[in-house]
Formats: C-alpha cells, structure tokens, sequence
C-alpha cells in the first residue's frame, strides 16, 4: 500500500463565536465548502498530523473557510489550534483546489532553456512571488515563480518553464 501524501493547504488563523468554530486560511484558490471531505489533519507537532471530523463548512471568501471541528465546542477548546497548520490527503486537496491556484503545481517538472531541473515538492506562497522548492543532485532549490521568470504552464505535460536570473542556481549548487 502506498503511504498517505498530505499537502498542507493552509493554516488556522483565528477562532469564531462562541462554539468553537475556527477559521481556516487556505491556498486552495477559490470558495469551497470542504465538499466530501471527512476529516481535516492538523499539525500537532512536525510531521504529526492528527485528523479532526468535519462537522460543517462553509466559505469565508475565496481564502478563508469557517470550519466546525466534531468535538470541539468551546473558544477556548478552539483557541489551541490558533496558528497550526492543516493538511489535506494530496487525492482529496487537488480535487478541492482551483487549477489555477500556484498550490496545483505540486509534482509539476520545473523547466530552464530545454532541460527539466526536478519535480516541484512544495509551493511556497509570498505576498509577491510564489517560490517553488525542488531538488537539483540532492540538493534543495527553491525557484521563484513571478512575472520576470516564468515563461509559461503546459498543465497538459504538467511543467513549468522559466527563464532563471543568471547564477541562481550556482548559489545552491
């Protein structure tokens, strides 16, 4: 059996009302209901994911959700999940997610002049850039994806071609 591929696909961000409701921040790209999925996997410690039921959800906008946890009925019971991360099983995240939204170009080839440089394995969304983190003989890269370096996304062969600053990838390797 394979193992279980999560995504970490946002963060709890703030309690609401008096009954334990918190809100999630989420990368997913649009307005989603958390439609067909059972369980959300907090972080409790690094690499710890423990899953809450779903007991209701419902969109906040298009970057946050209102989300009631089963077993979770007070603020205060709410408030020790302020600031820890949510995780997604990869099947269930990429069905939720926007195919637009950077988060979906997890597993895509990153692509410099004709030659493939590694598989994106994390996607790491900044107010001005997204960066993304692949690995080059081992060794971690992190690629930034804006307006000067990308050329373009062939969702078709799941690649993203870039046009790299001269010597970024000399820092790394």
């Amino acid at each position: 059996m394979a193992i279980q591929q999560y995504i970490h696909i946002g963060k709890i961000v703030a309690t609401f009302g008096t009954n334990g409701q918190v809100i999630v921040q989420h990368v997913l790209g649009k307005k989603t209901t958390l439609k067909g999925i059972k369980a959300l996997f907090i972080e409790q410690n690094k690499n710890s994911y423990l899953p809450y039921f779903v007991e209701s959800a419902k969109p906040k906008n298009s970057e946050e959700i209102f989300v009631q946890l089963e077993g979770i009925s007070s603020k205060e019971a709410a408030h020790r999940f302020l600031n820890k991360n949510v995780w997604l099983p990869e099947v269930e995240a990429f069905a939720l997610m926007d195919t637009h939204a950077p988060i979906a170009l997890l597993g895509y080839s990153v692509v410099d002049s004709q030659k493939a440089l590694g598989i994106i394995e994390e996607v790491i969304e900044q107010p001005h850039q997204v960066l993304v983190r692949i690995f080059i003989e081992g060794k971690e890269v992190l690629i930034p994806i804006h307006e000067n370096t990308l050329l373009k996304i062939d969702r078709k062969r799941k690649e993203v071609w870039v046009n790299l600053p001269e010597g970024l990838l000399d820092i790394y390797l």
